[in-house]
């Protein structure tokens, strides 16, 4: 656990991820992290949420509709 402090910079307020979890989330200055509500509460994400689901609702439909999909192609 990482106790993370709020600080004011110009007119926004910033936090600062410690190097160690940079490194664990893989991510460097100008990647995008996702914030998400969640029912425990707040995850933080290198994936986007929304992306990931609409993945999952497309490998629904394109195993469902495979054949004609296939036909589709030609």
């Amino acid at each position: 656990m990482y106790t993370l402090k709020i600080q004011k910079m110009g007119d926004s307020l910033v936090i600062t991820l410690p190097e160690e979890v940079l490194k664990q989330l893989n991510v460097s200055e100008g990647d995008s992290l996702f914030l998400t509500e969640t029912p425990e509460g707040m995850q933080l994400t290198t994936g986007n949420p929304e992306f990931e689901k609409a993945m999952k609702a497309y490998k629904i439909i394109s195993e469902k509709y495979k054949n004609a999909l296939r036909e589709l192609a030609k």
